[in-house]
């Protein structure tokens, strides 16, 4: 057996992408067939452009193949990552050419790495398993511009339309994706392997619960500040209310950094702490010293579809979680989360009021935990499309 995987983020790049399919791949090593072979192309770390990490271009392990594309110096703008999507592209089509597979398998937020999939898989007549972490076609219509939206939605609907269409079965990673696809393309296959909880973040888990003493709590959070984000339209009036009774530690990099840190000044706050992104390790014992992981999404049609990996992350650590998001995450925290507070994204007065619902201690999840490990999750997924294969050489 042999497939190929294709996912722009893979370890040890820093992103939700990257964690997901590593464990992927982990875990297909342990199923496929003796002899079987992995290759996996992707790109070298790129996720941020203030966090680098060394990491060979060609990793070669029995069973596994890891190809990491170089791509042209990027920031977050659109411009600067379709060219460096572009690069990638050309990568893999070089390195496709001539090799045969039993599988294309695409991971994808963009859409873009998913048509990459289905082109592969078009042309060698291979069989396409999808897994797909965002509505691109959805989103574009709240995070660009009008004339932008007017100019670019209808050809990246017709790329999704093409895509899923080629797709031998779909995976989504949030339920709340599921109404969006079903209605577009009801005559395709979905299934639900959602994120989960990394082997890093269990052994972390607290064991007994822990009452938090800091005079002034410290409310951390930690990941991309982009517009997807919007943090720059709820810390600055959030960090002000709460100035001399709350510490704010927020962690990461990302297109509306800028702007976060212009707002921060503008409103004249003095308890809010903005670091680079730092690695796994030492991102946990960040969370482990905090008192409140605190998660935002900008207040948008598209993101109450979304379920943001860093959910199950802050759960895993026992803290109480404070959560400015709508949709299915919101009700996703609701119904599985205790001691999490959820407020209307970019509702400053409700994020106060939701502030008070939570006990500031720290208390083991185990019911959580157990039913969201990764490693769970990912055996599911690698199943699923292991019977794919079989299937289509039957």
């Amino acid at each position: 057996m042999k497939i190929l995987i294709l996912s722009f983020h893979f370890q040890p790049d820093l992103s939700a992408g990257s964690f997901r399919n590593t464990s992927l791949v982990e875990t297909l090593q342990k199923k496929i067939p003796e002899g079987s072979q992995i290759e996996v192309m992707t790109t070298l770390p790129n996720r941020y452009s203030s966090f680098s990490v060394e990491a060979p271009e060609k990793e070669d392990s029995p069973g596994l193949t890891v190809h990491r594309i170089a791509l042209p110096s990027h920031q977050s703008g659109m411009l600067d990552q379709s060219k460096a999507f572009l690069s990638y592209v050309r990568q893999v089509n070089k390195l496709v050419k001539g090799k045969d597979y039993d599988l294309v398998y695409a991971s994808s937020s963009r859409l873009m790495t998913a048509a990459l999939g289905a082109w592969v898989a078009r042309r060698k007549s291979l069989p396409l398993y999808l897994d797909i972490r965002d509505i691109f076609v959805d989103t574009i219509k709240d995070v660009l511009s009008k004339k932008l939206v007017w100019l670019m939605k209808p050809v990246f609907s017709l790329v999704e339309r093409w895509t899923i269409k080629k797709a031998s079965k779909v995976n989504l990673v949030s339920g709340g994706f599921l109404p969006y696809f079903q209605a577009r393309y009801p005559n395709q296959e979905f299934s639900l392997f959602t994120n989960g909880i990394d082997e890093e973040f269990l052994q972390a888990q607290p064991t007994a619960r822990q009452p938090n003493t800091r005079t002034v709590p410290e409310v951390v959070y930690a990941g991309n500040m982009g517009e997807g984000q919007g943090l720059h339209h709820i810390i600055p009036a959030l960090a002000k209310h709460f100035e001399g009774k709350l510490k704010f530690k927020l962690l990461g990099d990302g297109g509306r950094r800028k702007q976060l840190v212009e707002a921060i000044e503008n409103a004249g706050c003095d308890n809010v702490e903005l670091l680079a992104p730092v690695s796994r390790k030492e991102l946990i014992e960040i969370y482990q010293n905090a008192d409140v992981l605190f998660l935002h999404l900008n207040d948008y049609d598209a993101f109450k579809k979304v379920l943001p990996s860093k959910i199950f992350e802050y759960a895993t650590l026992g803290k109480p979680v404070w959560a400015g998001v709508g949709g299915f995450a919101a009700s996703f925290i609701q119904e599985n989360i205790d001691n999490a507070a959820v407020f209307s994204p970019c509702n400053v007065d409700e994020a106060v009021d939701s502030f008070a619902n939570l006990q500031l201690v720290t208390q083991p999840r185990p019911d959580f935990t157990a039913r969201f490990a990764r490693a769970e999750i990912m055996k599911g997924l690698a199943d699923d499309f292991i019977c794919l294969v079989i299937e289509s050489k039957s």
